[in-house]
């Protein structure tokens, strides 16, 4: 705690720590040079941010049209085939990275901390993963994405009111219908008096056809009083 108070108040104090304790950029692995960003300005510059958060329909609220009514949606990158954002989601999901979960949740924080939507949200709900994947993987990578936005927004997180009771086969192959169809029924709200009332930001990591976030909506606005908003780390081509 000490240590925390005197980062905040000593000018350039944590920039000096940084020369001797570097944080590494995820992309480049060379020194961070901004602050819980998680990336050296150069590579940031590269990154294939959506901007989406400035228009209210876009690409990733389209995919919900007419199916699931959104205050707001939006994703922070764009996801290409092969390319950086790709390396970072796999880093994130598979090789034991959860910390890059919420250095993303941190930077989309920082962009989204002034949004009239977003930022008004009451609950953050990560789509959680089924406890047998959960505990194979050690964590939720959405539920470290919500942590870091949680820090920048104060806006508390929920990972238990939804719970995943279905571990579902591989969506790859399936159609648009056929992935929510093998979902829907793979959630359920465990807490809904948490969840009543609340304007929910519902978080994943990445947007394909959305049936999985789709699925977790249509649970969660049958609940009184329910208002969705959503956000990914990225939205892949449709």
């Amino acid at each position: 705690m000490r240590s925390q108070f005197y980062l905040e108040r000593i000018p350039y104090l944590a920039d000096l720590i940084s020369i001797f304790f570097p944080k590494l950029c995820l992309i480049c692995q060379q020194q961070s040079t901004l602050r819980h960003h998680g990336f050296c300005f150069a590579c940031q510059q590269k990154l294939p941010f959506t901007n989406f958060h400035l228009t209210h329909e876009n690409a990733f609220t389209d995919r919900f049209w007419g199916r699931i009514p959104l205050q707001a949606g939006a994703a922070l990158f764009f996801l290409q085939k092969d390319g950086v954002v790709q390396e970072i989601v796999y880093q994130l999901k598979y090789n034991d990275r959860p910390k890059i979960g919420i250095q993303l949740g941190r930077l989309y924080g920082k962009i989204l901390k002034n949004h009239s939507v977003f930022a008004a949200a009451d609950l953050i709900l990560p789509v959680p993963l089924h406890p047998s994947r959960n505990r194979k993987r050690g964590y939720n990578q959405s539920t470290q994405f919500a942590i870091g936005l949680s820090e920048i927004l104060h806006i508390p997180v929920n990972d238990t009111a939804l719970i995943r009771t279905i571990a579902t086969t591989t969506q790859t192959k399936k159609t648009r219908l056929e992935r929510f169809e093998n979902v829907l029924s793979a959630f359920q709200v465990r807490d809904r008096i948490a969840i009543a009332n609340k304007h929910i930001l519902l978080v994943d990591d990445v947007l394909t056809t959305g049936a999985t976030l789709e699925a977790c909506a249509t649970h969660l606005l049958e609940i009184e009083g329910v208002t969705m908003s959503m956000l990914t780390i990225a939205i892949a081509k449709s």
